[in-house]
């Protein structure tokens, strides 16, 4: 009984760092896997260096993107590391 008292402490630190490192992590990878690929054309997007872009073309795991009038770049779509805005026409939450 007392061995087992003794890992009851082990125990406890072993279940706070899952549920404060380990399983915040695994969420924030689904939700940026999510956003990946939602990614549609027309949406303006930033890329994880910080540039911005609008989708103008998608392939299976790169997207092109439009970062000034006639400048296209060919990024893979990992890169995208958010959605700044939606389509065109589409009013967002909050817009008036």
């Amino acid at each position: 009984m007392n061995d087992l008292a003794a890992l009851l402490p082990l125990a406890a630190i072993l279940a706070l760092f899952y549920f404060v490192g380990i399983r915040p992590q695994q969420r924030r990878a689904k939700e940026v896997a999510a956003l990946q690929s939602s990614i549609e054309v027309g949406q303006r997007v930033m890329m994880s260096s910080g540039i911005f872009g609008t989708v103008t073309s998608i392939d299976d795991d790169r997207a092109t993107l439009e970062i000034a009038a006639g400048t296209r770049i060919e990024i893979a779509r990992a890169a995208i590391a958010k959605v700044e805005s939606a389509l065109p026409g589409i009013e967002e939450p909050g817009d008036a």
